[in-house]
């Protein structure tokens, strides 16, 4: 054994032994329980960034951990491969997308190899190779002939430089964020997935997930938004000239509101720049058509739209309230979403924050109908009771809300409906890099799904990449082909899918990840669901609410049994430094390859585990680093001279029975409560931080342990071998090469995790805190068996409490409390 820590060959030694032995080969032939360990997969974007480092160390902790503790352990890792940045690099470095894909992911795969991560790389998947992508074009194609694929024309921020749709994220002060063009608004056809069908069991089975952070589902809760309310259908009562299509007698605009209490206050009605009132409206009106143009070029983005300074214009039409019957006007407003509820809203500026600066820019009246005693303030936001509300007067939130929807039963002109604020799911994109959507158009037989014999529908991956639109749309020998319905010419879909689809089943296919004949067959069965998912707090929503719908699709479709895909999620936090997020843009990231070639793949993760619990922020400290580096050396030194006696004394076994000094009692007393903690905290608490410094205590106690008697080595070898399989989860190679010095006989692997000895956890001796008058002045160690009256008298005797009693005082009385404190009253 070298005297000075060889990082370098001890972690490259025991990676050469894993891989050699397939440590972590995962198998569905065990007796033992399964437990399915997953971190969320990297995009391969070319490097490893020290939120990937965080992220796939706690999750091989917890892996490793169970795999000790007698489970069948399994733990993939794959490539979040399609997706704009690819395109963007390889416009930039003059490549194709897949080459600079396929790059990446050697690289990072190299450098998550030294990470010494127990991962089986025989299941890595990447998702832009066709084996994976051919599942979920089937899945598209049943799913479409289901009817939960449907396509419609919607609203999108149309980008006319780059020629594509962007997401609101990429939509910056109205321009484009890559080619800086005015973004238009467009209407194109897209497909969408029903994902408001499974609307009300996805909020329901949140209930049943305990294993997920109370804020996790509370912000799936709020984007589900399901919300009881009213439809409201007010009269048109202004012909217009045209008598436009369907807005001709008996025509009504129709709201949803969630506030049916306050109708008796609608005082104006807002609809959509898109709205087809609005529409019609312009027809005969420039400056309003103009207007309308103008609120087109705004962002399709709820939260922008929030924001946004609110504008408005009069259309000149006017609609007539359904139970008051007073003659309403209606008004193109921007704050108006088309795409939520009806495209219109009841406004009633005195109950709600829009309408009300709404109508105070524009002078339209202000009408208060709900009064609450602890709010008096327009507007008045808050439930309370009704008044000027002719018969709905003194009545409350609940019961006006019911009365006024009873009301408008009656009269034909709305009724009660429940609403989710849940959108269906655009999956069409008009990017390159990302799956083909599976779709054949054909003038005679319209959109025709591709059979699943004609499976995949490849991307082509040798294409010239040159900033503008997406290769494929250019590439006749991609879209012409020969409908599979009547063998005429057609045309393939050129748009792909977005990139969220992959990762919504992938956890799926790790388990079959070599099946030919089906997108997930029985081993998913076994392994699923996931009994722990470990990942970032920024996919709370999204990803992980796709992920549960596609669970339930696949569930549906008859592939999988279970309803929900992760047991147990933990959100491991950001990795800051200097107080912000590491990002290239602020010049504050650390380069996780430097701190592996300076101090080994063992000092980062254990500093990435110490620095701070998993879910909250941790913040980059190079003084850290170095101290998990310095502890690690003296662990690999005190091992180095215990062997070192070994030599000059002779050999001794890890202590099992025999006479023990007060001193080695309080060894391992501490060791076997270590180790029943450290348990606890890896399994239960997740909370790597203080195991680990349970055995740095617990170190610095052994490191005062003198002596070199045969019973002191027995009891130093039992902690020092006990210290290498409470770390190895987390430094799993340095804990490899110490065992194989400690226990040339076995190895590490075959230990399993440490039981605690009872009988050594059991105190002879106690120690009382002593008082006086209530006053800490001391403590005693004391024999567990000792009586009250040895106590009180021994108490009494004690240095500390004699110099407390004056000549003049006498003890009044002494209290007991067993076990614990002795109180001394003198007066």
């Amino acid at each position: 054994m070298q005297q000075q820590y060889p990082f370098k060959e001890v972690e490259q030694s025991a990676q050469t032994y894993w891989e050699a032995n397939q440590t972590f080969a995962a198998t569905e032939q065990s007796d033992k329980p399964k437990y399915y360990c997953l971190s969320m997969f990297p995009y391969p974007s070319g490097r490893l960034h020290m939120g990937h480092v965080r992220n796939y160390t706690i999750g091989d902790v917890l892996s490793r951990f169970h795999k000790m503790k007698g489970f069948n352990v399994m733990q993939p890792m794959g490539w979040d491969a399609f997706g704009l940045p690819a395109e963007n690099a390889a416009i930039k470095n003059n490549t194709a997308p897949a080459k600079w894909t396929y790059e990446n992911i050697e690289h990072m795969k190299t450098q998550l190899k030294q990470l010494g991560l127990g991962v089986d790389w025989n299941r890595e998947i990447a998702t832009c190779k066709p084996e994976y992508y051919k599942w979920e074009q089937w899945l598209f194609t049943e799913l479409f002939k289901k009817g939960l694929i449907y396509k419609k024309t919607s609203t999108v921020n149309w980008d006319p430089v780059d020629g594509t749709v962007l997401a609101n994220e990429q939509v910056i002060d109205g321009r484009g964020w890559r080619s800086g063009a005015m973004v238009e608004k467009r209407d194109i056809p897209q497909y969408f997935m029903k994902i408001t069908a499974y609307a009300e069991e996805l909020l329901n089975d949140l209930d049943k997930l305990d294993g997920w952070p109370e804020q996790v589902k509370t912000m799936q809760r709020n984007w589900i938004g399901k919300s009881f309310g009213c439809e409201v259908e007010f009269p048109l009562t202004t012909p217009s000239p045209s008598q436009g299509e369907g807005w001709g007698e008996g025509a009504t605009l129709k709201v949803y509101t969630t506030r049916p209490d306050t109708l008796m206050g609608a005082t104006y009605v807002a609809v959509a720049a898109e709205h087809a009132l609005a529409t019609q409206a312009a027809q005969n009106n420039p400056v309003l058509a103009d207007f309308i143009a103008e609120c087109k070029r705004g962002s399709v983005a709820e939260a922008d739209v929030a924001t946004a300074e609110k504008k408005g214009m009069a259309t000149g039409l006017f609609v007539t309230h359904p139970l008051n019957g007073e003659q309403l006007p209606v008004w193109v407003a921007n704050y108006v979403l088309a795409s939520y509820g009806e495209g219109a809203v009841m406004a009633v500026p005195a109950h709600d924050e829009r309408d009300f600066e709404f109508a105070g820019k524009y002078n339209l009246p202000i009408k208060a109908v709900i009064k609450n005693t602890d709010a008096d303030v327009l507007p008045m936001t808050e439930h309370g009771v009704l008044f000027d509300s002719s018969e709905f007067d003194g009545l409350d939130f609940d019961a006006a809300s019911a009365a006024i929807a009873t009301a408008l039963s009656a009269k034909n002109l709305g009724k009660r409906r429940t609403q989710y604020r849940l959108r269906d799911w655009g999956v069409s994109r008009q990017r390159y890099w990302g799956c083909p959507i599976p779709i054949v158009h054909c003038e005679k037989c319209g959109e025709v799904p591709v059979p699943a014999e004609q499976l995949p529908v490849v991307l082509p991956e040798d294409v010239v990449m040159d900033g503008v639109g997406s290769p494929i749309k250019k590439d006749p020998s991609f879209y012409e082909t020969t409908c599979p319905t009547c063998n005429g010419k057609a045309t393939r879909e050129t748009d792909t899918l977005d990139t969220f689809f992959e990762s919504s089943w992938y956890f799926a296919r790790y388990a079959s990840f070599d099946s030919t004949t089906a997108m997930a067959d029985e081993r998913a069965n076994y392994w699923l669901p996931v009994d722990q998912y470990v990942g970032g707090i920024e996919h709370a929503i999204l990803h992980l609410l796709y992920a549960r719908f596609f669970n339930k699709l696949m569930r549906d479709v008859g592939l999988i049994k279970n309803d929900e895909p992760f047991t147990n999620l933990l959100t491991q936090g950001m990795v800051l430094k200097d107080g912000t997020k590491m990002s290239k843009s602020k010049g504050n990231t650390v380069d996780p390859q430097e701190l592996i070639d300076t101090y080994g793949a063992d000092t980062a993760r254990l500093f990435m585990m110490f620095a701070a619990p998993p879910e909250q922020s941790l913040e980059w400290a190079d003084s850290g680093v170095e101290g998990a580096n310095r502890f690690l050396r003296r662990l690999w030194k005190a091992v180095y001279d215990h062997k070192h006696d070994h030599l000059e004394l002779g050999q001794v076994a890890a202590y099992t029975t025999g006479d023990l000094s007060a001193e080695l009692k309080a060894i391992r007393l501490q060791l076997h409560s270590t180790i029943e903690k450290v348990a606890d905290d890896y399994g239960r608490r997740h909370s790597f931080n203080t195991a680990i410094s349970s055995v740095m205590e617990m170190m610095n106690a052994l490191a005062k342990l003198e002596g070199t008697d045969d019973v002191t080595r027995s009891v130093r070898q039992e902690v020092l071998q006990n210290v290498a399989l409470l770390l190895s989860p987390i430094v799993p190679h340095i804990c490899q090469a110490i065992w194989a010095e400690l226990c040339p006989q076995s190895h590490i692997l075959e230990a399993g995790w440490p039981v605690a000895d009872q009988s050594a956890m059991v105190q002879d001796s106690v120690e009382y805190v002593i008082q006086v008058n209530g006053k800490l002045r001391g403590s005693i160690q004391v024999a567990k068996t000792e009586t009250k009256d040895a106590l009180e008298k021994l108490a009494l005797l004690q240095p500390f409490v004699q110099k407390f009693i004056e000549e003049n005082m006498s003890v009044r009385k002494v209290i007991v409390v067993p076990n614990k404190l002795i109180n001394v009253v003198v007066g």
